[in-house]
């Protein structure tokens, strides 16, 4: 695996690699869990995607972007947004700028909050090159709950506060849509967390780890875009408001 924070120009003359850059978050992740876990899940699976492709896709690991669009968690101290407008702008002149030298962007998004923003900035460098793919663990639940706790216990588990964790509400995103718009996070959870991480542990962290990198790597290999740029076959989990898929 090549990471472009190793390199020197030099290295990369008459090349032109396959860039993936990890985007993720700096916010709150309930009481127990690190605010930058949306990012190291995001560099994490980009990583161990990385390894299982051969030295012939050209692929070259960018350093992640953790300041991204998280205002419906601006409700706790941490949290650290830049909205939606400067997130577009942001992916859209990264991008720019890498596909001058590079002949191909994948932007691999750990945080559903991110969206729209995402696709709409890739689709405005679609012939260029670009596409984006969602950190999506199946049978997730929504925010700093068993899937997350579980993933970040195997990342980094001196970061997890195992005896801080609570559950929060655990209805489906449908039930918490209408509160979620109007009142953001803050008033629907009072610890932030959207779900229950009782049961937690660092091994189905690996298992959620490693099947978003076989998935990743897999559409890596095909590479197929859809319309709105998003790389693979497989579909997000469908839920209302484009905003709060995944928090």
């Amino acid at each position: 695996m090549m990471r472009l924070a190793d390199k020197s120009w030099p290295d990369l003359t008459g090349r032109r690699p396959l860039v993936v850059l990890p985007l993720g978050s700096c916010e709150q992740h309930g009481p127990h869990l690190p605010l930058d876990t949306d990012q190291a899940v995001a560099q994490a699976v980009a990583g161990r995607a990385a390894a299982l492709l051969s030295d012939d896709t050209g692929l070259l690991l960018a350093p992640g972007q953790p300041y991204d669009a998280s205002g419906e968690h601006e409700g706790f101290p941490g949290t650290v947004s830049i909205g939606h407008s400067a997130l577009h702008l942001l992916i859209v002149e990264l991008g720019r700028s890498m596909l001058r030298w590079a002949d191909r962007l994948l932007v691999v998004n750990g945080h559903g909050g991110n969206l729209p923003s995402v696709p709409t900035a890739i689709a405005t460098l679609r012939r260029e090159g670009a596409a984006w793919w969602p950190c999506l663990p199946l049978g997730s639940d929504l925010h700093a709950g068993y899937a997350e706790t579980s993933m970040m216990l195997r990342l980094r588990s001196a970061a997890v506060h195992a005896e801080r964790a609570l559950a929060g509400p655990c209805e489906p995103m449908e039930q918490l849509l209408d509160r979620l718009i109007a009142e953001s996070v803050r008033g629907v959870s009072e610890s932030g967390v959207l779900g229950d991480p009782a049961g937690a542990s660092a091994q189905h962290g690996e298992q959620l780890l490693a099947g978003m990198a076989v998935q990743l790597a897999e559409d890596i290999e095909a590479w197929r875009v859809s319309k709105n740029g998003r790389l693979g076959s497989r579909s997000p989990r469908a839920r209302t408001g484009a905003a709060w898929r995944r928090t």
